[in-house]
């Protein structure tokens, strides 16, 4: 009876290994999907580090720079192939937080008309807006702040 089990249990670990595997080295797999969020989110950082590097710009002001961004690339409809290609390279970015606003007014516009301009943005965004405000309060109960 043990000899069937380690037998059988030989086979699936195989088989598992083999499935995963072939579907990791796929064109489609998960490893290129890895491979092209780390390529567009990296490219996305190195643009905002060159901007910190190089250039007078705060921190603050390149940060909504990206938000902007991403709204007028979203609103030309550059950014939503994109979003499609890299996944979470490009929708994690600040950009990408441009193009959820634009998508979700898009979305609201064509459900309520005029209103949409209004209520889209903030439907569309309000997980993560939340989640920023959450983490920003939890943060100022942790931390003591300093005076500069």
């Amino acid at each position: 009876m043990i000899k069937i089990q380690n037998v059988l249990f030989k086979i699936m670990y195989r088989h598992c290994i083999t499935v995963n595997f072939s579907h990791i080295i796929h064109t489609g797999g998960i490893l290129m999907d890895f491979l092209k969020a780390f390529l567009i989110g990296g490219l996305i950082c190195v643009i905002g580090q060159l901007l910190i590097d190089y250039t007078k710009l705060t921190p603050a002001r390149i940060l909504v720079s990206f938000v902007v961004i991403g709204v007028i690339l979203g609103g030309l409809g550059i950014y939503q192939p994109l979003v499609e290609w890299a996944g979470a390279g490009a929708t994690v970015p600040l950009t990408g937080f441009g193009n959820t606003l634009v998508q979700g007014t898009k979305e609201a516009i064509r459900e309520d008309g005029a209103l949409g301009i209004l209520t889209g943005p903030l439907s569309s965004a309000s997980v993560g807006i939340t989640v920023a405000m959450v983490c920003g309060l939890v943060v100022s109960f942790i931390t003591k702040p300093k005076s500069k």
